[in-house]
């Protein structure tokens, strides 16, 4: 793919790289999947773009994945009963297979339509995730950022997205505020 992936926070876990194709830029939302040779540049960004179809179907599939994820996200520990269901009908577009061949044991997942690949490798990395450590799943504590993240540092304490950006912003409004009050 010639463009460059322009979401300001990549390298997460597929479930969040999904969700984080929505972002604020220059005081609105920008939307990866709705911009032209998007969805291709994000299956080509997370390793799927050989294995999943850059469609109008899947750009749909995308989207419902999306917003089930986004509102389990809400929370994590405890989704509601709506985001349970919306997640799960997302599940429901595949299966894994296993079975034992001459190279050992393997896991294929069976999709019933190509274009509901990637939506549902997203969905299930969601719950991988939630069954590992659901609480390290955080959005980013930026007041206007939308971006999630799953916490990987050892004290997991992390807030932001990136420190070079919301932490960076945090930290500038607060010592505004302070040198503010001492004028």
């Amino acid at each position: 793919m010639a463009s460059t992936d322009p979401r300001p926070l990549t390298g997460e876990p597929l479930s969040l790289e999904l969700v984080n194709t929505r972002w604020h830029s220059n005081g609105s939302i920008r939307d990866l999947l709705a911009e032209q040779g998007g969805p291709e540049l994000w299956l080509d960004a997370v390793g799927l773009a050989d294995r999943c179809p850059a469609t109008e179907a899947t750009l749909a599939a995308l989207l419902q994945a999306r917003d089930a994820l986004v509102a389990a996200m809400r929370s994590p520990a405890e989704p509601s009963a709506q985001a349970r269901a919306a997640l799960n009908s997302v599940l429901a577009h595949a299966r894994v297979r296993r079975e034992f061949t001459e190279a050992g044991p393997a896991s294929n997942v069976e999709a019933d339509d190509p274009a509901w690949l990637a939506a549902w490798l997203a969905a299930d990395d969601y719950l991988t995730l939630s069954s590992g450590a659901p609480d390290r799943i955080r959005r980013c504590a930026g007041e206007q950022c939308v971006l999630h993240f799953f916490d990987t540092s050892q004290n997991g304490r992390r807030r932001w997205c990136s420190m070079a950006t919301c932490g960076n912003r945090n930290k500038a409004s607060r010592h505004y505020a302070r040198t503010r009050v001492q004028h």
